[in-house]
């Protein structure tokens, strides 16, 4: 099983740049309203903390068989950076499933960053060797189910610490 890297992706108004160290200080003001962390707990990091987490981050996965695929979303008229997108690559049985996230930075947000991004991504995933895309959202996140739902995953009856899964499988 060979391991995926992340790869420049460009949207109609996004690039989804590789995940790098250096993003650290301008992600931490990104992310820092108290309010992201609603549904994913936690709180926000500090620009040393998350360039600790990043560096762990882009070091990789330590299972062989599994990649950490990270970006940084950039909104290409304003040059500034809005949020994250990821995806976790592995085996599930005989296939290889993708665990997808994303998170826009509260001023981005209800602009439709965040579906556009994902819409991106999973377009990407579905031209590497990737045959499912799964996320996890709590119930009460409708603005994360209409991410998804515009990224072409569906709602499934799988729950898996208190979020509902959506599944979407790729077509070859």
């Amino acid at each position: 099983m060979s391991t995926l890297a992340a790869q420049a992706i460009s949207t109609r108004r996004l690039d989804l740049l590789p995940l790098h160290v250096e993003h650290a200080e301008e992600m931490a003001a990104v992310l820092s309203d108290p309010a992201l962390h609603t549904f994913i707990g936690g709180t926000p990091d500090t620009p040393q903390a998350l360039r600790s987490r990043y560096q762990r981050m882009t070091a990789g996965s330590p299972d062989p068989a599994v990649s950490w695929l990270n970006w940084v979303i950039r909104l290409r008229d304003h040059d500034c950076l809005t949020g994250t997108v990821q995806a976790t690559v592995g085996p599930s049985g005989h296939r290889l499933t993708a665990e997808i996230a994303w998170v826009v930075g509260t001023p981005w947000q209800g602009r439709g960053i965040a579906s556009e991004a994902a819409r991106g991504l999973v377009d990407w995933l579905s031209r590497q060797p990737v045959q499912t895309v799964i996320a996890h959202i709590h119930p009460g996140h409708r603005a994360s189910a209409t991410v998804a739902a515009a990224a072409g995953l569906t709602p499934t009856d799988e729950w898996q610490e208190g979020e509902i899964r959506w599944h979407r499988s790729i077509r070859r």
